[in-house]
């Protein structure tokens, strides 16, 4: 058996809410002669909750069979100075001989972004014990944050994280990608295009049972459309609070067709409370209800009738595709879902599982909630079925584990 660890400074357990590729991967690696190690932050993003008591350093558990290395890091909230410290603090315990001393040796690193100083790491501990390292890129920085306007483009910062990423690229023996256009960005930065590889994000079929039929739904009981994700910046759900507006206000006095229930946390929920307070959404047109745990995910899904997943028209940012854990989540499910994206890719339109619309369009993102609202249970019925076959062809975590295996062999095979 193969020992590789992966650096993902924001690594989820199962009982912590989002996203949770590492872990989902891992469990299905030993099947393919690889056992994974996961070293991540002691500081849950964003909740800022601390996983470590005061007298730890660091802390190796193992949960349902995956290992977790949880290295010590401050305490932040919001994306300011305190997340860069946090990010920072979490590169430098990771390059202490100390902190991994009780590992078994890695035959292979992966340095995962979000931000790169993790994958620096995860270069410079491969480069330790003269193992290969792979580079895998969730978010493309600095280019994300020149597009979302958060930095520009030849500032001091911007080069220093451009020379950075390009740093890692040309060192990596592969280059894992979860955007599936993300080749035209990387290649020109000096890697042949055969070391770049797609490896999206998905969903464990295993714990999302067969969808059965949906009920019918009376007349007087709303369709229950749901999102669950951050409440963030970059997901749009300003503009699906404009729609549910201009649903209500198309709707017969007394009548309400469509309840909006958001689950999940971010730093801009609170004022999205505020906003549906001005568009007098009250709780029988929208719920805002806290995060849930991703292991309870599949059963709170079982409760939409669809699902709606919206982003912010940022046509540079979405040139080189999507891969969202929700988007997944939600086509596994078996219910219809509703896209307002102009990203490259749509696997909502490749499966024939729901209703895509342009973002930053609340009129648009209305119309489709009310045709959605309109279709007959079978219909609905239908678009889910073809997402969740979609899902179990393409993004299954049993299939993605055994591609990302392949990777990792192959990458062995070149070092002998």
């Amino acid at each position: 058996m193969r020992h590789v660890w992966i650096l993902n400074h924001y690594a989820k357990h199962p009982d912590a809410a989002g996203g949770a590729r590492h872990y989902q991967l891992a469990r299905h690696l030993p099947a393919h002669g690889w056992k994974a190690t996961l070293i991540a932050s002691s500081v849950d993003h964003p909740s800022g909750e601390q996983r470590l008591t005061k007298d730890e350093s660091w802390r190796l558990e193992t949960i349902d069979g995956v290992n977790f290395l949880w290295l010590r890091t401050s305490s932040y909230r919001g994306n300011g100075g305190g997340r860069m410290k946090n990010m920072l603090e979490y590169a430098c315990q990771a390059l202490r001989p100390t902190r991994l001393a009780g590992l078994e040796r890695p035959d292979l690193i992966v340095g995962s972004s979000v931000h790169p100083f993790a994958a620096l790491a995860g270069w410079w501990l491969a480069r330790r014990h003269r193992v290969p390292f792979v580079f895998e890129v969730r978010d493309l920085w600095p280019q994300t944050l020149i597009d979302m306007g958060r930095l520009r483009e030849g500032a001091a910062m911007t080069r220093a994280l451009r020379a950075l990423e390009t740093f890692l690229y040309r060192r990596a023996q592969r280059v894992l990608t979860l955007l599936p256009r993300a080749v035209d960005y990387i290649a020109p930065l000096g890697v042949p295009e055969e070391r770049v590889v797609w490896l999206s994000n998905g969903v464990d079929l295993a714990e999302f049972p067969e969808p059965g039929p949906p009920a019918e739904r009376p007349p007087e009981l709303p369709l229950s459309l749901m999102y669950f994700g951050s409440h963030g910046e970059a997901n749009g759900l300003a503009d699906l609070l404009e729609a549910m507006a201009l649903v209500k206000a198309d709707s017969p006095a007394g009548q309400v067709p469509v309840q909006l229930r958001l689950i999940g946390d971010g730093p801009g929920k609170q004022e999205l409370m505020r906003q549906a307070s001005r568009l007098e959404l009250d709780g029988r047109w929208v719920r805002f209800e806290p995060p849930v745990p991703k292991r309870d995910i599949p059963a709170v899904a079982r409760e939409a009738d669809a699902f709606v997943i919206t982003v912010r028209d940022l046509p540079r940012l979405y040139r080189f595709g999507i891969s969202m854990n929700k988007l997944f989540d939600y086509m596994a499910a078996g219910r219809p879902v509703i896209i307002a994206s102009a990203a490259i890719n749509d696997p909502v339109a490749e499966a024939g599982a729901g209703i895509t619309v342009p973002p930053e369009d609340p009129l648009a993102l209305a119309e489709a909630i009310k045709r959605l609202v309109a279709l007959p249970t079978a219909e609905r019925a239908r678009m889910g079925q073809a997402g969740r076959a979609h899902v179990e062809a393409v993004y299954d975590y049993r299939i993605l584990a055994e591609r990302l295996a392949g990777i990792m062999n192959d990458v062995m095979d070149e070092k002998q």
